[in-house]
């Protein structure tokens, strides 16, 4: 049964071509929003914001309304916030906070998803440090795909960035597989033993978004069945993009115009 469970994985490049588009809209949206994010917004306006553009402008379907009963287009997830959070209009952003967007998009079935972090004003050291960190630890999981590595080689690589930073691999919550499903079976955790795990092959379509705390990796979940915050209400930070194992290494789906990694 698992192996072909995980046949259902594997993507043709004519696939692949069609879940960039989406993963692009996705990407398309959190470059769009930047300029949006600064003090005295709230999070419920970014969301209004990002909901007008992917219905009226890129004229496609917002993912996460309706998911699982969210209630919103994009989830805001600010200083604490590990994942999940609801845009609020009682969330007003104060310089110094450091934010996480997280976008889907559906376009001709297939989803894109993708998720960034943003500063409102000046941060402070140890939070810019947090960012930083966590999304070269995204790279270092990102550059780990190839053709027979393992999802234990990407959570490793993920791992050894953040905690030699003197940070924290959030454990409850990972990537995943993607494409015409939102969330397919394939769990990307990011921690792991090199050489466990899955092993991984061309064709291959998920998400790595590691989230990163600068306290202790535990987390809660909130009283609206949503939002999650650090245990110790310490920091946490995300980055996320969709990822597809080529027959050399690895293509990022959700690159921002001019990033490089």
């Amino acid at each position: 049964m698992r192996k072909k469970r995980d046949e259902i994985l594997i993507k043709s490049p004519e696939q692949i071509a069609q879940a960039r588009v989406a993963a692009q809209l996705a990407a398309d949206v959190l470059t769009m929003i930047g300029p949006h994010v600064k003090a005295g917004v709230t999070t419920e306006y970014l969301d209004k914001i990002c909901n007008d553009y992917i219905v009226k402008v890129q004229q496609v379907i917002p993912a996460n309304v309706g998911y699982g009963g969210f209630p919103a287009t994009v989830c805001t997830s600010v200083n604490e916030v590990i994942c999940h959070g609801i845009p609020s209009p009682k969330r007003v952003l104060r310089d110094g906070d450091i934010i996480n967007i997280d976008v889907a998009v559906i376009k001709d079935g297939w989803h894109g998803d993708t998720s960034r972090m943003y500063y409102v004003g000046q941060p402070s050291k140890q939070a810019e440090r947090l960012v930083d960190v966590t999304y070269q630890s995204m790279w270092a999981g990102i550059r780990a795909v190839k053709p027979g590595a393992t999802l234990g080689d990407v959570g490793h690589a993920i791992q050894t960035v953040a905690e030699a930073a003197g940070f924290s691999v959030v454990r409850d919550y990972c990537g995943h597989g993607i494409g015409l499903v939102y969330h397919e079976s394939m769990e990307v955790r990011h921690y792991g033993k090199p050489g466990t795990g899955m092993v991984l092959q061309p064709g291959m379509l998920f998400t790595i978004e590691p989230m990163i705390n600068a306290g202790k990796p535990q987390s809660r979940e909130m009283p609206d069945g949503w939002t999650v915050v650090t245990a110790d209400r310490s920091l946490s930070a995300q980055w996320e993009h969709m990822v597809a194992v080529t027959e050399t290494g690895y293509d990022v789906l959700t690159l921002a115009p001019g990033e490089q990694g």
